[in-house]
């Protein structure tokens, strides 16, 4: 900008103004990171890897209902979060599978669906393959770059019996537990049950992983659900929410988001509620599915344009619409969206200030170890 015309005082503030500003560009091009946290969510990733072997049913099962409330936890202290779940689920050799993976996702519902699908059969003999299990884990979910990427990486792992030191095939605990270190995760361990030699081993791995132990009952110890007045009311604007869902893509990906869209009609309403309120803290409204695939929310928050998408890929319905037309049918799911998230917001936010009276009036009593409790203290701690 030439500034010989301009009188003396203007141009030495002009001057000033436009080294004020070469001095911050410098800076932030020599810490890029700085400039990236300023801007960017906080992102949290937590992975479980968890024991599927006969003996965990109990803990399996509570597992399913408490998933949502985990999720919570962390969106109720961070709620502008990224927040990133994988599974590991493990057995042993000789059963129907060694170990299943399903990669850091922010889908949470497919998640979700994937835990549901779980279910404990096998093992018979006390070790697992947890080795295995942990280098699946560390090395195949997708970890954010501990680089690249300011996140929060945890990692449970969740079981009633020590790993096989016998077999040949695979990395044990120490060499990948230090990969994990490395990556910046840190690992929990979680032990169900009181059988001594997985106690010590257990142990020892927490501390390598600069994570904590926790001790839990076999069964997974009382998994409280606490029922509330607005569950009810909940489900059914959640139901309503869903009927703005608009799946587009290939039939496959129409039924997997129809799928996600309706996992809250089969769980009990407390469950359904959690998810609930997950959806509406950490999606505002915006959608309704934790994935994409749902064309209200992906042309509204402008990962799509809708007059780029094929003919197609678009539900029968719209295909017979023209481009106005097709704007005007979106427009009007969104906004009906917009109200009923409104409307749910407000039940959730007396749902949350129930719980937390009933949670004040047990307080009293000591706090019982159990898989939900001890995942949510261990998160608020690691939380950085």
């Amino acid at each position: 900008m030439n500034t010989s015309h301009c009188k003396p005082g203007i141009a030495a503030v002009l001057s000033r103004f436009a080294s004020a500003a070469l001095c911050l560009l410098m800076f932030l091009l020599a810490f890029p990171a700085l400039a990236d946290t300023a801007v960017a969510k906080r992102r949290v990733e937590v992975a479980f890897v968890l024991d599927t072997t006969g003996s965990m049913t109990g803990l399996i099962d509570g597992a399913k209902k408490k998933i949502w409330s985990i999720a919570n936890t962390i969106v109720d202290q961070y709620p502008n979060s990224e927040i990133r779940f994988g599974l590991v689920g493990y057995r042993d050799i000789g059963d129907e599978y060694v170990t299943k993976e399903f990669s850091l996702t922010t889908d949470i519902q497919s998640i979700y669906a994937k835990l549901l699908a779980f279910r404990a059969d096998g093992g018979g003999d006390t070790p697992e393959s947890v080795n295995e299990a942990l280098d699946v884990a560390v090395t195949k979910l997708g970890w954010s770059d501990k680089n690249q990427i300011k996140a929060d990486r945890i990692l449970f792992l969740v079981g009633d019996a020590p790993p096989h030191m016998d077999y040949k095939q695979d990395r044990k605990y120490p060499e990948v537990i230090a990969e994990a270190v490395k990556k910046g995760i840190v690992v929990n361990t979680v032990q169900a049950g009181s059988d001594l030699s997985t106690r010590k081993i257990w142990k020892e791995m927490a501390g390598l992983g600069r994570g904590e132990y926790l001790a839990i009952p076999q069964d997974g110890g009382r998994v409280t659900v606490i029922v509330t007045p607005y569950d009810d009311d909940i489900l059914i604007i959640q139901r309503k929410l869903h009927l703005t869902v608009i799946p587009y893509g290939s039939s496959m990906r129409v039924r997997e988001v129809e799928s996600r869209a309706g996992l809250a009609a089969a769980a009990p309403a407390p469950v359904a509620a959690d998810m609930a309120a997950f959806v509406s803290k950490s999606r505002k409204g915006e959608a309704v599915v934790t994935g994409d695939g749902d064309l209200v929310a992906d042309v509204g928050e402008g990962r799509k344009k809708l007059a780029e998408l094929p003919k197609t890929e678009l539900p029968e319905a719209m295909q017979k619409m023209s481009a106005a037309e097709q704007a005007a049918y979106l427009e009007a799911k969104a906004s009906e969206r917009k109200e009923l998230a409104q409307q749910l917001e407000a039940l959730v936010s007396k749902r949350d200030a129930f719980i937390l009276e009933q949670e004040k009036a047990s307080s009293p009593r000591p706090l019982e170890s159990s898989f939900d409790t001890s995942v949510k203290e261990a998160l608020k701690k690691q939380m950085k």
